[in-house]
């Protein structure tokens, strides 16, 4: 890196390194014209050609008990990884539903939230994310039913005629105060 970066010559740049001149001179085997491992190696590339999905176990195996090779099986480890040949790891599917967390159940409101992400894109491609908060209602509350959107609204909340809880909201006012209050400030339109 010193002579091809920084312009140093060989002899200066291993003299700096503690290097000597013969071991940076020395070429890897696999670049070699004389390669001991050529004949092997061809071979694995063309096992792995042949098996995609199996890996240097499997190309150990076959190439000393099919082939009849004497070969160790970390030799072909070693050259398996310096072909680039290994197998991708499959990560295992989260199953949908199943979580190690136990389900929560609302007690009182304001306890458990619940999440929903929607991704969308817009006329020119653009992408949108939206993220909506909604806070789970207890069991015993009575108004678990969506309410209709548009001014009916007030109307429907009204003649809901929700059960007084004994616990109130975050505001002090019970269910049915707040859905009074809410017709208070709307206009009904027929």
């Amino acid at each position: 890196m010193l002579v091809q970066v920084k312009g140093m010559s060989e002899r200066f740049a291993c003299k700096v390194v503690g290097l000597h001149r013969s071991t940076f001179r020395r070429l890897p085997a696999d670049q070699t014209p004389d390669d001991p491992d050529a004949g092997v190696r061809a071979w694995l590339r063309e096992y792995a050609r042949k098996n995609p999905c199996h890996g240097f176990r499997r190309a150990w195996a076959a190439l000393r008990f099919d082939e009849g090779h004497r070969v160790n099986r970390k030799r072909v480890h070693r050259l398996w990884k310096q072909e680039g040949l290994q197998v991708r790891v499959h990560q295992r599917r989260k199953r949908a539903g199943s979580s190690s967390v136990p389900a929560i159940t609302a007690d009182a409101p304001r306890t458990v939230w619940a999440l929903d992400f929607q991704f969308d894109s817009t006329v020119d491609g653009r992408a949108g994310k939206i993220a909506s908060m909604v806070d789970e209602p207890p069991p015993s509350t009575s108004c678990r039913a969506v309410p209709p959107p548009g001014s009916r609204c007030c109307i429907w909340w009204n003649a809901r005629s929700p059960v007084r809880s004994s616990s109130p909201n975050s505001s002090g006012c019970s269910v049915s105060v707040v859905s009074r209050g809410c017709c208070g400030a709307t206009t009904v339109r027929r």
